[in-house]
């Protein structure tokens, strides 16, 4: 199973035209306060206890700090049926190195 992958810059021009977007967080909490870029917050080991806050209808992107965690969440997410779901490529490094710097890195 491939997994879809969306870059920092295409995901803020489709944000940034509306697009209704759900960004799915899979960090931890902590890592979440540090720095966000908005989103739902479901830590990747949570994820298969908290399904039900997602529908399968709306079209998912999965951020973590570099990409990994949100590849995990997409082949999870997959697995399970849903079919609009993309990993932020780099994930919220990527997102403040190439779209808002104000958003802090650890």
């Amino acid at each position: 199973m491939s997994v879809p992958e969306i870059q920092a810059e295409e995901l803020k021009h489709r944000l940034d035209l509306g697009d209704k977007l759900f960004l799915l967080d899979v960090r931890d909490e902590y890592e979440f306060e540090i720095s966000n870029i908005g989103g739902h917050l479901i830590p990747l080991p949570q994820l298969s206890k908290r399904l039900s806050e997602l529908s399968e209808n709306e079209e998912i992107v999965a951020v973590c700090k570099h990409g990994p965690r949100g590849v995990k969440a997409v082949e999870f997410l997959q697995k399970h049926g849903f079919q609009k779901v993309s990993n932020l490529r780099g994930g919220i490094h990527a997102w403040s190195d190439r779209v808002d710097r104000k958003v802090r890195k650890y």
